[in-house]
């Protein structure tokens, strides 16, 4: 009974009074506290000494947030990153490491915003930093770049081609060193990978087949067209490069090596005088010398940092085999299957020509990287064999094309605006988009398959010769591609009648007024060409181009009626007048001879208004004009005593007389009668007296001239001359006495 109830008063009930509070519990928290505001001075004042954004935030602050999970905190990280750029460009030197690694971090970030920030960021960043600082840290920057082309997300996708852009036209030689990793990026972007069965069921086995994305926002036309352009731009960047590396490769003749890698030589007219033998060719320079090919080994191993890139023939070729049949897909979707009414052209729509010129535009650029290769004649040939059947399956179908425009077939306009080769209503080039496809089929030809090749053949020298025909209506791009075209086709075609009447309708174009002086600087320049290899080439069958002798024979009164009114120009056509006269052109000495007095006439001539490189052309020229005559040497000495021209110039100019002359030890006989030893001797003392006929007429009618001095030694009377006169007469004395000294005898 005791244990029972010590247990009931262990657990009594208490019992509550009313009115009366409950009494606390003794395992109850007091929640009530005092708060006080504790202000730290020290810790808020600004440090001015820091570079910050306008929120206060520091470098280090900034870049911390990059790491943020929430997206708008990460875009205003980007844009305070770069508010700290433009204000404190210093900064970069520091910490370019870890600003690198953070914006390219975020390439593939899910919100669209922050990409946006940071495509901003890195494109104020770039011209900041050059290609020199970057290169440590690039390998990292396209690691994330190759991440975001090749993203599942679209939109990624999108803006990693505007990362591209900037990339491209900051570094693009450090893109080329990555050049064997982006390419197949460009084709992920548009196309995947076959399966086993679809590459089996294909005659031609592709690893790659077009793709269509319905979630995109734009079409698969103009995605395809971003796409494309981006790769044009980045194997334009290709080509440079390698035109850089590799100068003397690609489509060159002959003659173009011979003039491109030959030296002018300083030759004194008189070692020709007294029969010293000069060597035109140095034999030193008969082989480039080769710089060392030595270079520090790359630490990394990533077969995608290979410095070659898409310059070795093999990785080129896979290229090729991958990205033309993708091409030729695209071209295949947007060609015209019919004509539109009776017009003989194919219609392209707006996008379809976009698409197309893009095709094209790569294509030529991958047959420029060929050329560029150590063996191209085996490239040109295997691109032949791989891809010439479908070309011109596909290409030559519908050749030539045109632009539709609606509203000139509502209205029935038989004289469109886009015709002969002027741009269309949408701004679209089409004679462009035909001139490429000439060029990349032509580059397909050569002289031993013209039985082959017949039939397309004619179909582009048709169309070129149409296009030649109305010139003047196009502008210099235009220009440009179509005489590469008609170059191609000359340095291919053996029959004289077709080449002729190419040159002829280029001629007919060069003949026009009025033409830009790019316009004419480049038919100036094709026709010099066509000169050259004329006797090398298969142009020249037994006989020389009617046109070119032409052409060539009005090049004398064609600079006379230029003048001093374009310099550019005037040293295309001396040069090219000195190379014709240098192979002994008749109807070229001929008509220069006639122009000879009208070039050199002292007073309203040009010669006087060139300069002096230019007047020096013009002195060694005379060395070829067949006779010297006395009128030409009358109008020549009035230069001779003038002070506009150097004494150096006026030595060049008597030696060139002295060496044709009887007097100066020329070897061979021909030269002998081209000059008079009267009016030698004649032009001689004019020279050393100073003074033309005119003048000493006139000293010796006017005897009461205060200038006249008469000696008691001798009758001979002198004059007195100006200072500036007399100093110019004694140095130009000097230099050519010091130059023919050897040839005064005592």
């Amino acid at each position: 009974m005791a244990n029972k109830r010590k247990r009931q008063e262990d657990f009594q009930k208490v019992k509550l009074k009313v009115g009366k509070k409950r009494p606390r519990a003794d395992n109850v928290t007091d929640t009530n506290c005092r708060v006080k505001s504790i202000h730290l001075t020290e810790q808020l004042r600004e440090d001015s000494s820091l570079p910050s954004s306008r929120r206060k935030l520091t470098i280090t602050d900034v870049l911390s947030q990059m790491h943020h999970y929430n997206a708008g905190v990460k875009r205003d990280a980007l844009v305070g990153l770069r508010e700290i750029l433009l204000s404190h460009p210093s900064v970069i030197d520091t910490h370019i490491s870890v600003i690198m690694s953070e914006v390219a971090a975020v390439f593939t970030d899910k919100d669209p915003m922050v990409r946006s920030a940071a495509v901003s960021v890195l494109e104020h960043l770039a011209p900041m930093v050059c290609q020199e600082r970057i290169a440590p840290f690039f390998p990292l920057v396209s690691a994330h770049l190759s991440t975001a082309m090749t993203h599942i997300m679209t939109g990624i996708q999108e803006d990693s081609l505007k990362i591209l852009d900037i990339l491209l036209e900051a570094y693009p030689d450090l893109l080329i060193d990555r050049s064997s990793m982006l390419v197949n990026n460009f084709l992920e972007l548009i196309s995947h990978q076959k399966n086993s069965k679809e590459i089996k069921s294909t005659e031609k086995p592709s690893m790659w087949t077009l793709s269509v994305n319905p979630n995109r926002k734009i079409t698969s036309q103009k995605w395809r067209i971003t796409v494309l352009s981006r790769l044009k731009k980045f194997l334009q960047a290709l080509v440079k490069r390698a035109a850089k590396r590799f100068p003397s490769k690609g489509f060159q003749n002959n003659t173009e090596k011979i003039a491109s890698s030959s030296k002018n030589l300083d030759v004194s007219w008189t070692e020709l005088a007294i029969g010293k033998h000069i060597n035109l060719y140095d034999s030193r320079e008969a082989h480039p010398t080769v710089n060392s090919t030595f270079c520090l080994r790359r630490m990394t191993a990533d077969a995608s940092s290979n410095t070659d890139g898409c310059f070795s023939s093999y990785n080129l070729k896979e290229f090729i085999q991958a990205v033309v049949p993708i091409l030729i897909e695209c071209w295949v979707e947007e060609a015209p299957e019919k004509t539109m009414g009776d017009v003989s052209e194919k219609f392209l729509e707006p996008v379809a020509h976009h698409l197309l010129q893009q095709v094209l535009s790569i294509i030529a650029l991958l047959w420029k990287l060929s050329e560029h290769q150590d063996e191209p004649q085996k490239m040109d040939g295997w691109l032949r064999k791989c891809y010439l059947k479908d070309f011109r399956h596909h290409f030559m179908k519908h050749f030539p094309y045109t632009v539709y425009d609606p509203l000139q077939q509502k209205k029935k306009i038989k004289k469109r605006s886009n015709k002969d080769g002027s741009l269309s209503h949408n701004g679209l080039d089409h004679l462009l988009l035909n001139l490429t496809l000439c060029d990349i089929m032509v580059s397909l030809a050569n002289s031993s398959t013209l039985h082959e090749d017949s039939g397309w053949l004619t179909m582009i020298r048709i169309f070129v010769t149409e296009k030649l025909a109305s010139g003047w209506k196009l502008n210099s791009k235009q220009l440009k591609r179509l005489l590469e075209v008609t170059n191609r086709l000359l340095y291919i075609e053996k029959n004289r009648v077709a080449t002729e009447k190419l040159i002829q309708a280029v001629y007919m174009m060069y003949q026009q007024r009025d033409l830009q002086l790019p316009v004419r600087t480049m038919l100036l320049m094709f026709f010099n060409k066509v000169y050259l290899k004329e006797e090398d080439m298969c142009l020249n069958q037994g006989s020389r181009s009617k046109v070119l002798s032409r052409w060539l024979a009005s090049l004398p009164m064609q600079l006379v009626h230029l003048g001093a009114r374009n310099h550019q120009l005037s040293s295309l056509i001396i040069d090219t007048i000195y190379i014709a006269a240098a192979r002994s052109n008749k109807e070229l000495l001929q008509n220069l001879q006639t122009a000879a007095c009208q070039i050199y006439e002292p007073k309203d001539g040009f010669f006087a208004h060139l300069p002096e490189d230019l007047q020096l052309k013009l002195v060694q020229l005379l060395y070829f004009i067949p006779v010297l005559s006395s009128d030409l040497l009358a109008r020549l000495s009035q230069f001779c005593i003038t002070e506009r021209f150097s004494p150096n110039l006026i030595a060049k100019l008597i030696g060139i007389f002295h060496a044709r002359s009887s007097f100066g030890n020329w070897m061979c006989s021909a030269f002998e009668s081209t000059i008079f030893d009267v009016d030698y001797f004649s032009f001689s003392f004019f020279f050393f007296v100073g003074f033309s006929a005119e003048q000493l007429s006139w000293m010796q009618s006017n005897k009461l001239n205060s200038r006249v001095r008469s000696t008691r030694v001798s009758p001979i009377a002198l004059y007195l001359t100006d200072q500036p006169y007399f100093a110019h007469h004694w140095t130009v004395m000097q230099v050519v006495l010091f130059h023919y000294s050897k040839y005064i005898t005592v």
